[in-house]
């Protein structure tokens, strides 16, 4: 007895059938209804879809009123715009995976980008791509063609492939074009589907007697089917119905393998697998199987039943956007759009999967509207992760989260795919005034409330901060002595000093020792978030307080003050603090002198402020230097003393000079 082998994946691709369900819900509203183009390249659809009332029109010239249904191959963007411009009703039929290929081609268009198709000039798939880009793609259908296109050097360009095109002709183009000096964005566009049936066909044919395929003569993707096939097996027949066939080509003995092309109905291929099947009391069997089994049982095992809720396991097929098609080995593939992936929103699908990978989805929805299935793996995600919060919720232990959002009240943070909130009271020991920079960190903390029924968990880190700055603390305290050099970050600044984060613990810094000058404010030197060394001057273990400095004491200026500003020596100073007794002159930062009021000038001063000014810059002479006591005593009076004399003797010698 001779066998009959059936390709998985023979017939309808879920984006024909999605057109053809779109076309007949149409026609049962009764409304005048137009198919831009055939709907599918097969007579006993089409015919069908024309008695029930689906007009085929070419052209949009003399339509005024109605529905135009855009089939499976898609249309250029001027079909759009006439569409909205004249007020006509618009059913999308075109395939998901093609209207990906528009937006590539648009948005590289917008950037100036040379626009390349792969693919037959004359089908309307390619036409229609071409129609995203004005008109302007160059259409390449053989390696010989890319060889000889004179491309502008050294510009930008991307490819783009009709979804129908064999993938080994594709890849010889890419190679002819990379073999050119240009910047080349390369983009397999090939649909999944597309490539598994001629994949199936190659293999098939490759290991039988017979091929039959089964598609209209007109169907791009079955003539390829019918090349591909022909390769392998001489002995490969192409029928469009069973009317087709001529069985005296067959015998008993006969291995024989059936596919079809994507505008072909399940129906026909049942038609021609019965028939074969009672002709010959052949057994059928479905690609990739070992086990002889009626028709009727293979069109029921091939495909899984799928629910709303199920659980199931799929083998990626593409990432493309970053939404990821999934074979399910359903009569539709499955689709997992970005937002449904992770509960990380940062999280890119192209990154963490690749075709061929096998995945654990969650059933959303068995149709989109689209003609998908829904799918989500943070559903998954979400209730494992449901789980161990639970557990950690019951065993108090610590879980961590990453932080995703920043949300009134506090922070979101997803553990494992689940979204738990952290009220900004359970973020830390005290008030964060800005809780954006716990965004994009992880953060550990406790699941303090769970309620599973309503998804409402929260979590909080309260406890786990007092308890861990309570270890570093008793740690730093251990170790921290007066006189040593310790490095901290600048956690907070107020109007009398900085507080400084040792680690778990802040010491302070008084304004009065962040430098050896005189300064009005601590961020005239010091900012929150800056590392800085400083010296301890005194811990107090039983108040848990620490007196930090920036001042090194090797460093003080009135260790030189003595050399530096010798007895009777005149400096320069500015004037910066004002007494009724007299004024202060800063010699250097951290060195200050007095002006008694009686040193002031020669004459009488009542007020300082009647000869100075703050910020003034006078000459002084030395008169004292206590370095102990860290004071010297200045006169401005006897600084200005020889410039004084030395002016009245030039007035006495310029007298003498007049009276000889």
């Amino acid at each position: 007895m001779s066998k009959i082998i059936v390709a998985q994946s023979a017939g309808f691709c879920f984006g024909v059938k999605r057109a053809i369900e779109m076309a007949y819900n149409q026609i049962e509203k009764n409304e005048k209804t137009y198919s831009y183009g055939p709907l599918i390249h097969n007579k006993e659809v089409t015919g069908d879809l024309a008695k029930k009332g689906l007009t085929i029109i070419e052209s949009l010239e003399g339509i005024r009123e109605g529905t135009v249904l855009v089939r499976s191959h898609g249309v250029g963007r001027a079909v759009y715009d006439v569409l909205e411009e004249r007020g006509l009703g618009l059913v999308d039929g075109t395939c998901p995976f093609v209207k990906k290929i528009h937006s590539i081609v648009k948005e590289h268009h917008a950037l100036q980008r040379g626009i390349l198709i792969a693919g037959d000039s004359r089908h309307p798939e390619v036409i229609g791509l071409n129609g995203w880009c004005q008109n302007a793609a160059m259409i390449i259908e053989t390696p010989e063609e890319a060889a000889a296109l004179d491309l502008q050097m050294g510009a930008d360009y991307t490819i783009v492939v009709q979804t129908t095109f064999r993938r080994s002709l594709f890849d010889r183009i890419v190679a002819e074009l990379k073999k050119k000096n240009i910047h080349l964005e390369v983009f397999n566009t090939i649909c999944s589907a597309t490539e598994k049936r001629q994949a199936e066909a190659a293999d098939l044919s490759q290991n039988i007697d017979k091929m039959i395929v089964i598609g209209d003569k007109k169907s791009s993707n079955t003539q390829k089917l019918v090349e591909i096939c022909r390769k392998n097996c001489e002995n490969t027949v192409h029928i469009e119905t069973i009317c087709d066939l001529v069985l005296n080509n067959f015998s008993k003995n006969d291995k024989i393998g059936i596919t079809a092309g994507a505008s072909t109905p399940p129906a026909i291929i049942k038609e021609v697998v019965v028939t074969m099947s009672e002709a010959f009391d052949n057994a059928v069997q479905n690609l990739g199987g070992s086990e002889e089994i009626s028709f009727e049982q293979m069109l029921e095992d091939s495909l899984v039943t799928l629910h709303t809720g199920d659980v199931v396991k799929g083998t990626i097929i593409q990432v493309v956007n970053e939404e990821v098609s999934v074979n399910l080995g359903y009569k539709s593939d499955g689709v997992i759009p970005r937002g449904e992936f992770s509960g990380d929103p940062t999280v890119l699908p192209s990154e963490e999967v690749q075709p061929g990978d096998e995945i654990e989805v969650f059933v959303v929805r068995v149709n989109d509207g689209d003609g998908n299935v829904l799918l989500s793996k943070k559903r998954i995600e979400a209730q494992k992760g449901m789980e161990e919060i639970e557990v950690a919720f019951n065993e108090k232990s610590i879980v961590t989260g990453l932080v995703t959002e920043v949300v009134k009240g506090g922070l979101i943070a997803v553990v494992n795919g689940v979204r738990v909130f952290i009220p900004s009271s359970q973020v830390s020991n005290r008030f964060i005034e800005d809780l954006s920079v716990f965004k994009g960190k992880d953060l550990d903390f406790n699941i303090i409330e769970m309620d599973r029924v309503k998804r409402r968990i929260i979590g909080g880190r309260k406890a786990l901060v007092e308890k861990e700055i309570g270890e570093k603390r008793a740690a730093l305290f251990a170790t921290i002595e007066a006189g040593s050099k310790v490095t901290g970050k600048v956690s907070r600044l107020t109007d009398f000093g900085a507080f400084v984060d040792l680690g778990g613990v802040d010491g302070l810094i008084h304004i009065s020792e962040m430098s050896w000058g005189r300064i009005s404010n601590p961020k005239e030197v010091l900012k929150e978030g800056q590392t800085v060394e400083v010296f301890v001057l005194d811990v107090d273990k039983e108040k848990g307080k620490i007196s930090l400095s920036l001042k090194d004491k090797e460093k003080n200026p009135w260790n030189l003050a003595v050399e530096k500003y010798a007895v009777g020596s005149i400096v320069e100073g500015k004037v910066v603090r004002m007494v009724p007794f007299g004024a202060f002159v800063e010699l250097e930062p951290g060195v200050d002198g007095l002006v008694h009021i009686s040193q002031i000038a020669n004459k009488h001063v009542v007020k300082p402020e009647d000869e100075l000014k703050v910020g003034q810059i006078i000459n002084v002479k030395v008169l004292e230097v206590n370095a102990d006591q860290k004071k010297i005593s200045l006169s401005k009076r006897q600084a200005e003393a020889p410039v004084e004399e030395a002016a009245e003797a030039s007035a006495e010698e310029a007298a003498v000079e007049t009276e000889a």
